[in-house]
């Protein structure tokens, strides 16, 4: 058990901290194995509607993976490519609250958050080509999935620095705010307007969308989700709840 990855949940809404503000975050291999305990944690949940991932006090989000393990040569790979897999396999929406700087296998992270909001001053880099390292398939293809050919290349083999407004020109942000208070008000609302929403068409939409985008759609079961929606109570209650003009209450089922 670690303390530098921390998870804190507040009713419908989990918190999954990064604690490790003298070195700007860096993950070691304890962390990344915590890390995805707090993600079944999370994922055994059933009240759980949505999931931040938060840089703490931190002056950066997350200086990446320790460059001791990497160092130590193999322990890139298996540790973060699982960690990775399991955060894009979680159905919930998951928001990258971006608090500062994000390097190395920490943009992979981010990258299969659902929503990032970052702060004014934040800068994005990758470096492998710096240390001779030749970075993993799983991170190269979420990089083109996400940000397109070009721009993976200007991150990769030229290791181009990004500021805060060209990521957010690129696509890597959702939005933009002044400063850290901004960030938490920001992030805060999103995840409300979420927990607000039918979880289950919300996280069956997730699962679509993403296997739309990868090319990996299983459409017989995207037409189970669909009917399940239809057949559920939240459905009833968002209906009942629009001819009542009131705000749905929704259970899950």
């Amino acid at each position: 058990m670690t303390d530098t990855v921390l998870l804190t949940i507040d009713g419908p809404r989990a918190t999954i901290t990064l604690n490790r503000p003298e070195r700007h975050n860096a993950l070691e291999r304890a962390d990344l194995e915590q890390f995805g305990a707090h993600l079944d944690t999370v994922a055994a949940n059933p009240d759980l509607r949505v999931l931040i991932l938060s840089g703490g006090t931190a002056k950066s989000f997350c200086s990446g993976v320790s460059i001791t393990d990497l160092a130590a040569g193999g322990q890139r790979e298996g540790p973060l490519e699982r960690l990775v897999n399991k955060l894009e396999a979680l159905n919930l929406p998951i928001i990258a609250a971006l608090n500062g700087g994000i390097f190395g296998g920490a943009v992979e992270i981010a990258l299969v958050a659902d929503f990032r909001i970052g702060v004014s001053g934040m800068r994005l880099f990758v470096p492998p080509a710096r240390l001779g390292i030749h970075y993993s398939v799983l991170g190269l293809k979420c990089l083109v999935e996400r940000l397109g050919l070009n721009v993976a290349k200007r991150l990769i083999l030229s290791v181009e620095e990004f500021d805060a407004g060209q990521l957010l020109a690129v696509g890597f942000l959702d939005r933009l705010v002044a400063d850290r208070d901004a960030l938490e008000i920001e992030v805060a609302a999103l995840a409300a307007r979420i927990e607000g929403l039918a979880p289950l068409a919300v996280q069956g939409m997730k699962q679509t969308l993403n296997g739309i985008a990868r090319g990996t759609l299983d459409a017989g079961a995207a037409a189970e989700r669909v009917a399940a929606c239809w057949a559920s109570a939240d459905h009833q209650e968002g209906l009942k709840a629009f001819a009542e003009k009131r705000k749905p209450v929704f259970s899950g089922k």
